[in-house]
């Protein structure tokens, strides 16, 4: 049994076609990447999913339950952090996860035990007795975390879940979502690539509403990636690499430019011409380089290819 299907799944906001026809699925089990850029409807999907929008049309399962006939029971089974999470900001974090626990009518001594239990797991555990409205954005996230586990969900949906914190929360989130794999299905909604590149193993890239691609990661690299190339200068001679690489965009045989770890990538659409061509031409601009090297592509190369620098499906 799948942890996760749609199949044609519609949803339009009047003149808005949020989602296009998506058909998703989800082995259980799984660290689920839900990529795209912003405004491709992967808020749309996750609210689908877990019972908050209805679809305009289409089919959504979660746990082997027909999201729209058996709304209450997906209720009981999933978890959900909203990209935004609300809280009563006077209680403290066992208050508010007893709170929590009473919605799902634990009794009292589980609901106890569930709080410890949990405010551990995310390293809340000495924060116990602050109010929640001194908590840094890192630390509400990681309480926001421990409140869509505390009904042991079999599916927990994170909608963004480290978009917004600084690098230190974003480690310290992401770390706990990677240690969450083996407790539940994980649904990860995102447009960071390096995140997905670490926690997920599979990948689903959604742009305009409609799913481009899905597979596992080494598969989606596999199947989409092409080598990429890597030149770089001494600092004082990176303006002058930077400005000889935008001129290359204008080449046929180059698919795209772009910066990368103070050097500069390019990405082919003809991995032979670019051999052929892209060291000397180099070396006939005079630029003085430190390094250049065909290297493993990324995830980001595969988005840029599929959904295009602007958003849209290329």
């Amino acid at each position: 049994m799948l942890a996760i299907e749609t199949a044609d799944l519609h949803k339009r906001y009047r003149d808005i076609h949020a989602l296009d026809g998506l058909t998703l699925s989800v082995e259980p089990g799984s660290v689920f990447g839900f990529l795209g850029p912003n405004g491709a409807g992967k808020t749309t999907t996750i609210r689908i999913l877990a019972g908050l929008a209805r679809p305009t049309s289409g089919r959504a399962t979660v746990a082997g339950l027909d999201v729209a006939a058996d709304r209450a029971q997906v209720a009981r089974r999933i978890g959900h952090l909203p990209e935004e999470p609300a809280f009563y900001t006077w209680m403290t974090p066992p208050e508010f996860l007893d709170h929590v626990g009473r919605i799902f009518r634990l009794p009292s001594a589980e609901r106890s035990a569930r709080a410890r239990e949990l405010l551990e797991l995310v390293g809340l555990a000495e924060a116990r007795k602050r109010r929640i409205g001194g908590f840094s954005r890192g630390m509400r996230q990681r309480l926001g975390l421990a409140q869509a586990l505390m009904n042991r969900p079999d599916v927990l949906f994170l909608d963004e879940p480290v978009s917004a914190l600084d690098p230190t929360g974003r480690k310290e989130v992401l770390e706990l979502i990677e240690r969450l794999r083996e407790r539940c299905t994980i649904f990860m909604s995102t447009h960071i690539l390096a995140d997905v590149e670490r926690v997920c193993d599979t990948v689903g890239i959604i742009a305009r509403g409609r799913m481009v691609a899905i597979a596992r990661q080494a598969e989606l690299l596999a199947r989409y990636a092409v080598p990429a190339f890597e030149l770089a200068c001494e600092p004082a001679e990176a303006a002058r690499l930077a400005e000889w690489a935008r001129a290359l965009e204008a080449e046929p045989w180059v698919q795209s430019v772009t910066p990368h770890n103070g050097a500069v990538r390019v990405v082919a659409r003809d991995v032979a011409a670019a051999k052929a061509r892209l060291l000397p031409a180099a070396v006939a601009a005079g630029l003085p380089l430190t390094r250049y090297e065909m290297v493993r592509p990324s995830l980001e190369d595969v988005f840029l290819r599929l959904v295009g620098p602007e958003g849209g499906a290329a």
